[in-house]
């Protein structure tokens, strides 16, 4: 396992922990990540803006710039930031006044008596900084769900300016380096855990469960096989962008040449999602993320097709379906010629990826397993998938792999230009170590998986390549227990030992029943003669 990801996943989770016990009873769990979430970003975009332009001054001082020497942009002054406002903007899509930098407002926090406002502040001029620019879109209403007036805070100023303290006291001692270097996603990270903390709210997550950051390699990896680079990449339900970043890692971002598109109905997602491109240095112009229901209203209709596309999108979720006559003409859809199940909308979100992916692109698409084998709808939703032949592969993967749930989930691969009429079915169950009370995938695991998908040979209680027709013979099954058959673990029995065995131990008991039966006309013998 990878150590330094661990390492930074325990001090992210011990830091969340102990702001927890510092504002415990005082606010509720769900919102409680609102303010642990917003404060993150707030520390990170600060740092990230120092860090450019002290860099910028480094190379200035470097070709002879003497004025340079010592810069420290937390150290300016408000006015002479101001002069550079406009171009800094430009470049980094958002502008903080150096008295407003996270680092500068903590070290203030504890005796100022309008910390409250001073918060209210930072996160509108911050906001504003972008109005009227190419970056308005990606930065209005990051900090809508921070309220520093909250009453959940305390019932005076005084009180919630002192657990505002105690938060940019908890976020600013937070060990964890560089947000760039991170190996975690640690805003999907903390998002997961606090889910864990407040397991009782759990209801209010919308039945979506974080993506682990393996799982996302592999699905990245997945739709980049033989491929250094990409047009552009897509997830359709795309969260805190877990998924999206995971090309930026593998491919290197300059490599996803015409950016990143997501969309996700869940305002705290959607704003995760733009943070964590901002923090992961993925620049406004290159990204393009939209709040809203992308079953009825998707927002990247004049960006479509993509060359990948990754999604995990929220299980059985319910959407309008056939209650709503007009979706049975709209083009994601129709060419199946049936909706998706109005109580199950997995379907919908596979065919609206289908629909958006480019002639020479892959989808990787996490399913959960029950629409591989159910009838009606989703049956019929199967059949136009294997008859176009567009399904690749089913990659069935461990289970307790995901929070919230301990369902084995599956992977579906897409391709619109297949070379071969064939489907490889993989039984990837087994490659997970356990840690804790999950399963986690390693490196080596993704590794056999990923061999197993690229050799497309079959090998014996793992892989089984099928063709179209062998599904159809199958009522159109795509479970991949239909095709793979399972290692028979049980011990076998040798027939003829065990009758032998079987005919000794009748021969015992008949020699035992005679000597009980002496034994009984003994004693009855013994007693008639007493008498």
């Amino acid at each position: 396992m990878d150590n330094k990801k661990e390492i930074e996943r325990a001090e992210l989770h011990r830091a969340i922990w102990q702001i927890a016990n510092d504002l415990r009873g005082r606010v509720d769990g769900w919102d409680f990540k609102h303010y642990v979430l917003g404060t993150l970003f707030y520390r990170y975009i600060s740092e990230k803006l120092t860090d450019y332009l002290n860099e910028e001054a480094r190379e200035a001082y470097e070709a002879g710039d003497e004025s340079a020497k010592n810069f420290d942009y937390a150290a300016l002054s408000d006015d002479k930031a101001m002069v550079e406002k406009d171009g800094i903007v430009d470049e980094q899509g958002d502008f903080i006044l150096p008295s407003e930098l996270f680092v500068n407002v903590w070290q203030n926090a504890p005796t100022n008596e309008n910390l409250n406002e001073t918060l209210e502040q930072v996160f509108r001029h911050i906001e504003n900084s972008a109005m009227g620019t190419a970056s308005e879109d990606d930065l209005t209403g990051l900090f809508e769900e921070f309220d520093v007036n909250s009453s959940k805070l305390g019932a005076t100023v005084q009180k919630r300016n002192e657990r505002l303290t105690k938060l940019l006291d908890g976020i600013g001692n937070m060990q964890l380096g560089h947000y760039q270097d991170n190996t975690i996603d640690a805003f999907g990270d903390a998002y997961e855990y606090l889910m864990r903390m407040y397991a009782s709210n759990a209801g209010k997550s919308g039945g979506e469960f974080f993506t682990p950051q393996e799982v996302s390699e592999l699905l990245t990896c997945l739709t980049v096989i033989g491929k250094t680079q990409v047009n552009k990449v897509y997830d359709p339900a795309c969260g805190s962008g877990s998924l999206l970043l995971k090309f930026a890692k593998i491919l290197g971002k300059e490599n996803v040449r015409n950016g990143f598109y997501g969309q996700d109905d869940n305002l705290t997602f959607y704003n995760l999602c733009r943070i964590n491109m901002f923090l992961h240095d993925i620049n406004f112009d290159a990204f393009d993320i939209a709040y809203g229901d992308t079953l009825l209203a998707p927002k990247h209709w004049d960006d479509e097709p993509f060359e990948a596309i990754v999604s995990n999108p929220p299980y059985s979720q319910p959407w309008p379906g056939k209650g709503n006559p007009l979706l049975i003409n709209d083009p994601r859809y129709a060419p199946a010629g049936v909706l998706a199940p109005t109580r199950k909308s997995d379907f919908a979100f596979i065919l609206h990826s289908l629909a958006w992916l480019a002639a020479s692109g892959t989808a990787a698409i996490v399913c959960f397993p029950g629409i591989m084998y159910r009838s009606g709808a989703e049956k019929k939703i199967r059949q136009y998938l294997v008859d176009s032949n567009y399904v690749d592969a089913v990659i069935q993967l461990p289970e307790n792999l995901f929070f919230g749930t301990t369902i084995a989930t599956c992977i579906m691969v897409l391709k619109k230009s297949k070379a071969d009429t064939q489907t490889v079915f993989i039984d990837a169950s087994k490659e997970c170590v356990k840690v804790t009370n999950s399963n986690k995938l390693t490196p080596e695991n993704i590794e056999n998986i990923l061999k197993l998908y690229t050799d497309r040979v079959d090998v014996a209680h793992t892989v089984h390549v099928v063709t179209g027709a062998d599904i159809a013979a199958e009522d159109y099954n795509l479970s991949v227990s239909t095709y793979v058959e399972p290692e028979d673990t049980r011990e076998i029995i040798d027939i003829t030992q065990l009758n032998a065995e079987l005919r000794e131990i009748v021969a015992r008991e008949a020699v035992l029943r005679t000597e009980i039966d002496r034994i009984v006309a003994e004693i009855e013998g013994e007693e008639g003669i007493a008498l």
